[in-house]
């Protein structure tokens, strides 16, 4: 038998989001895991990571207007992937609030990222249901602020220098850049350029108008890459 948090719960679960819903049957919707209902949050979560995807792509353009699309691709990502919405699920204390089936509460459910981070785009997407796109998009925005805020300031250093001291930290070679081909006439010219880790026997690729702008791209994705494993 699953169990409906209670309005307690249910009330200060919406302080922390950020939110109170005018219906709160959709909050309890998007809390609940399909092993306990048929009326469950996966319809909730195709529309919620449309939401997020929007609010975290709009904020990045204009948080960084010299980013290549590539790199705002790279940071959108990383921004928007399960186990960083899974942090945030931890911030408030979501895990408790699930209705999950018996099943996965007897496995951890309340604690796994995948279904903390759908639960989390569940309630974006209840959100916009709720109120509209504006309002949904500045409560959204403000659970991914503090975040923003932080890449912001490291935007100073550019990838290629990021690159260089995560692998100096981690008393690692540093990598080599290799032009890998150039397209286009001479004054629209793209340039491919590929970034080797040698410790961990991976390439990756980079992409721009010059050869600089190329590793620099190339560096980002490497930095994506690295972290991510």
């Amino acid at each position: 038998m699953t169990r409906t948090p209670s309005k307690v719960g249910l009330a200060a679960l919406q302080k922390r989001i950020g939110y109170r819903f005018q219906h709160s049957d959709l909050l309890v919707q998007a809390l609940t895991h399909r092993s306990a209902a048929r009326i469950n949050n996966e319809r909730l979560e195709f529309i919620g990571d449309s939401v997020v995807n929007h609010v975290v792509a709009v904020a990045l353009f204009e948080k960084f207007p010299e980013v290549s699309e590539g790199e705002l691709s790279r940071r959108r990502t990383h921004f928007v992937r399960g186990s960083f919405l899974a942090q945030i699920a931890i911030e408030w204390s979501l895990g408790e609030h699930l209705i999950l089936g018996t099943g996965e509460r007897k496995s951890g459910g309340r604690h796994r990222d995948s279904i903390l981070g759908d639960a989390v785009e569940a309630i974006a997407g209840a959100i916009l249901l709720d109120s509209d796109l504006r309002q949904a998009a500045e409560v959204v925005f403000r659970w991914f602020e503090t975040a923003l805020e932080e890449a912001a300031e490291k935007v100073d250093r550019d990838p290629k220098t990021q690159l260089q001291e995560w692998l100096q930290a981690r008393q690692h070679p540093l990598p080599e850049y290799t032009l890998v081909s150039t397209a286009g006439p001479d004054h629209d010219q793209t340039f491919l350029v590929a970034c080797k880790i040698k410790p961990f026997e991976k390439s990756f690729p980079g992409e721009g108008r010059s050869r600089r702008e190329a590793e620099q791209d190339a560096a980002s994705a490497a930095l994506a890459g690295l972290e991510h494993e």
